[in-house]
């Protein structure tokens, strides 16, 4: 039996300007103990897909089970099954952290908690603000506590939606660290980030989505293996590329990156490179990562749509 199962998951909207559909016929099937990705440029449907599993959009149409239970006619053992940390940061003014998070528990009706909580302060590194307030905190800590109370009442199945969204570095080791032993213990969890670097690392499997659709669901390492083998990168200051690379090129700043299938390729690139003049340094040859792959399959979908 699958931790998560979409069925055939649509949702409309009704706006000023006509329908929008923000998910079209979603299925995909998240087994127990995976660490799976799921990701997509703003607007692909990621977040309004987290929220139907949540139950706090119901779906158009479709259907989503969590460990056997239908998350609208068995809302209640679905939830229960749930720890979902939401991108935005939500937080009562009124109590310290460690009230916070006996309140949570009572949510679900756990008793005898202390244990456990004490676990997560000093996993996420809270221990020592358990009894500040939560408006005295900043950013990040409020961060930490949301991630604390979507794991209070020990839920099978994790959902993290941008958890990493604006937070330091020391937080995401911090949080990737107890995330990856819970994961380690059998827990199920589905990540949602911008950070591709974190998904590649952490998710076995990856679903890539565009404008409401899947476009790309396979394990982590086959995605890596068909996508282009090299990438040549290099940085050059104020100078404007070749068309013939322009058009292939991504640019960061003053970091060129290229796609190159074989050592012809490279050469070709240096070649031009070199007839146009241009001073580079650092130059390097590198494997294609994730990013690399998400950018490919988002273009060849684009090229798909204005297609005639």
């Amino acid at each position: 039996m699958p931790a998560i199962s979409f069925q055939s998951v649509s949702k409309t909207y009704a706006t000023a300007r006509g329908e929008f559909k923000a998910l079209s016929d979603v299925s995909l099937d998240i087994e127990p103990g995976e660490f799976f990705g799921l990701l997509g440029p703003n607007g692909a449907g990621k977040t309004t897909l987290i929220s139907i599993l949540a139950g706090l959009v119901r779906a158009s149409s479709g259907r989503v089970v969590v460990n056997g239970h239908d998350v609208q006619a068995d809302y209640a053992q679905a939830r229960r099954q749930l720890g979902v940390v939401p991108q935005e940061l939500v937080f009562d003014p009124f109590f310290t952290v460690r009230e916070a998070l006996r309140i949570q528990s009572g949510y679900f009706g756990v008793k005898n908690n202390e244990a456990w909580i004490d676990e997560l302060l000093e996993s996420l590194g809270l221990a020592d603000k358990a009894k500040a307030n939560m408006r005295q905190l900043s950013g990040g800590m409020k961060r930490r506590v949301l991630v604390a109370q979507s794991l209070v009442h020990r839920p099978p199945v994790i959902v993290l939606d941008e958890p990493t969204a604006g937070v330091d570095v020391e937080l995401r080791q911090t949080l990737w660290q107890f995330i990856a032993r819970l994961n380690r213990q059998g827990h199920t969890v589905l990540l949602t980030t911008h950070y591709l670097e974190e998904a590649e690392a952490l998710c076995g499997r990856i679903a890539m989505l565009k404008s409401g659709r899947i476009v790309a669901l396979e394990r982590t390492s086959e995605l890596l293996r068909a996508a282009s083998s090299n990438v040549l990168r290099f940085k050059t200051e104020g100078h404007r590329l070749p068309p013939e690379l322009a058009a292939k090129a991504r640019v960061t700043g003053r970091i060129v990156q290229l796609p190159a299938h074989d050592a012809h390729e490279i050469e070709s690139y240096l070649a031009a490179i070199r007839q146009a003049g241009l001073n580079v340094e650092d130059v390097e040859i590198r494997k294609a990562d994730l990013e690399d792959v998400f950018l490919d399959v988002m273009a060849e979908k684009k090229k798909e749509v204005v297609a005639p």
